[in-house]
């Protein structure tokens, strides 16, 4: 039996994962992908990254498809640490979403390094 820790790095092996840094360039950038914010609505309430759409992590699997049906479109996952976020992203990756990836370091760390926050 797997312990969530050992969970959370098997998914991390078997998706990207990307840093704080190049996702902030992606929304400079006004690259075409989705960003999902996968914590849930009391820690978004607090702030949450500009132009994210809100799917908890609980419901995830089960609504994704109603707000992207298109498989091979880019997303990046956030959650508050990284760890909701890899598993998030390796669900959608079993899902058949072609172009998933985690942010590592989560919110937290996109307020740490100073990047823009909406409340």
């Amino acid at each position: 039996m797997q312990s969530w820790q050992e969970m959370i790095a098997e998914a991390k092996k078997e998706i990207s994962l990307l840093q704080t840094k190049d996702v902030n360039n992606k929304l400079l950038l006004e690259e075409d992908f989705v960003l999902i914010d996968c914590r849930e609505s009391e820690e978004t309430q607090k702030g949450f990254i500009p132009k994210s759409v809100p799917i908890p992590r609980g419901v995830l699997e089960m609504t994704v498809e109603r707000h992207f049906t298109d498989r091979e479109k880019p997303i990046v996952i956030y959650c508050a640490g990284g760890g909701r976020s890899a598993l998030a992203a390796h669900a959608l990756k079993k899902m058949g979403y072609t172009h998933v990836a985690s942010m590592e370091g989560g919110f937290s760390q996109w307020e740490k390094s100073g990047f823009p926050v909406e409340k």
